[in-house]
């Protein structure tokens, strides 16, 4: 079946009115369709209330919070509902976890660490290493292809080895980790396994029983939703780490993860935003139905991911075609048409003539939206030698068009 596109356009009113801009932003935050903006209204209208009371708004603000993990689980091939976490953001939940987990190692132990990670996978590991004599370890990258050099990592890998932290999809080159092949790896010298899906979320099935890993944590804001963190984690792990909580709150996973007050509004937008992904897979994604053995929604939740997936890399396809086709610029990542299944629809380019602000305003006057520097991405670029500038990122989401990357084509050639 082909997809959709114009169909989905409609359905996002920040793309659909006069003169809307192209959003090439998109690894910086999705757009959202209206059922995401009505979860809002919605949640304030009917149920707006603190959980835990004995009336109607108050129990139903804890149907809905029960709901949306149910969804949640589902959309992460998870088991349990309870396994799911909701915070600020990713980045504020990893401080919570790495915080707890280094609660339990020793001076001496070791954590491994990428090259090739945002920040937020990386900082949180770094003050736990300062604060209790830790050892890190560095995986490094292969700049020719941006891809992760997997004998460095298995060299990284001892018997001290207590975590091993990884992003999925790089927020800065596009590369598709082998996060399975990464799992067995940690687990068979005792370590937990941690993984920043926040990148793959928007572009990929992901399911936590297939990785194999002890830990995954997202952001609903890159796959259509609000901003809401989410922490998937092993139920006896989450039980078992010393959680930071106010004495009061309940002491069951995954309540004692949860600090504060919930954003509620938000998790009922987050959960409209797996009702739309729901519905790609209903109505676009039958012919990827073969390739998922889950039932009902999960299921479901796989197809709509698998034709996001399908119709994306027609899009990075013709994006690189667009770059190797300009005069002055280099493209850093996986551009082997064959290789698409390792990469994401997020491209980073730098041109031999202007720095990357520079390509970005030039873009921007023209309504084209890019983001350029470093994106917390530091150690890549680091790597890459691009410190001082960073690169021009340009990332596809599955409601961009063909047409645009032609556009932005023609306006990049003006430059």
């Amino acid at each position: 079946m082909t997809f959709p596109i114009e169909i989905i356009r409609q359905l996002f009113p920040s793309i659909n009115r006069p003169n809307a801009p192209i959003f090439f932003d998109n690894p910086a935050g999705s757009q959202v369709p209206q059922g995401v903006i009505d979860g809002f209204a919605d949640y304030f209208t009917t149920m707006n209330a603190n959980q835990g009371g004995a009336f109607a708004t108050s129990q139903q603000t804890d149907a809905m919070v029960y709901d949306v993990r149910h969804k949640v689980a589902d959309f992460l091939g998870a088991t349990n509902p309870d396994e799911i976490v909701f915070g600020a953001n990713m980045t504020t939940l990893a401080f919570s976890l790495s915080r707890a987990i280094g609660k339990t190692l020793k001076a001496g132990d070791e954590i491994v660490l990428t090259r090739m990670d945002h920040d937020a996978n990386v900082a949180p590991w770094l003050y736990i290493a300062e604060e209790h004599n830790l050892t890190v370890r560095w995986v490094d990258i292969h700049p020719d292809d941006c891809t992760l050099d997997m004998n460095s990592l298995e060299s990284a890998l001892t018997d001290r080895t207590k975590v091993v932290a990884t992003v999925h999809c790089s927020n800065a080159v596009g590369t598709l980790n082998p996060v399975a092949q990464i799992a067995q790896m940690a687990h068979a010298i005792g370590a937990l396994y941690v993984v920043d899906a926040v990148q793959s979320a928007p572009h990929v099935p992901i399911d936590v029983t297939e990785i194999g890993c002890d830990i995954l944590l997202c952001s609903a804001y890159k796959f259509f939703g609000p901003h809401v963190g989410i922490l998937w984690g092993r139920y006896d792990l989450l039980e078992s780490l010393p959680a930071y909580k106010v004495r009061p709150s309940k002491n069951k996973t995954p309540y004692r993860w949860e600090t504060g007050t919930p954003n509620f509004e938000g998790i009922c937008a987050l959960g409209k935003a797996i009702d739309y992904i729901q519905h790609i897979g209903e109505q676009y994604g039958a012919d990827y139905a073969h390739l998922f053995p889950h039932a009902g929604r999960a299921k479901q939740l796989k197809m709509g991911m698998e034709a996001i997936r399908q119709y994306e890399k027609t899009l990075v396809s013709r994006l690189l075609d667009v770059l190797e086709a300009t005069n002055g610029v280099k493209i850093y990542g996986i551009t082997d048409r064959e290789r698409l299944d390792e990469r994401c629809p997020t491209v980073v380019f730098t041109h031999d003539q202007y720095t990357p602000r520079q390509i970005a305003e030039h873009l921007a006057k023209h309504h084209i939206y890019v983001w350029d520097g470093h994106y917390y991405a530091v150690e890549i670029m680091n790597r890459l030698g691009h410190s001082q500038h960073g690169m021009v990122r340009v990332g596809l989401a599955h409601y961009n068009t063909l047409a645009e990357i032609d556009h932005f084509g023609e306006v990049l050639r003006q430059l």
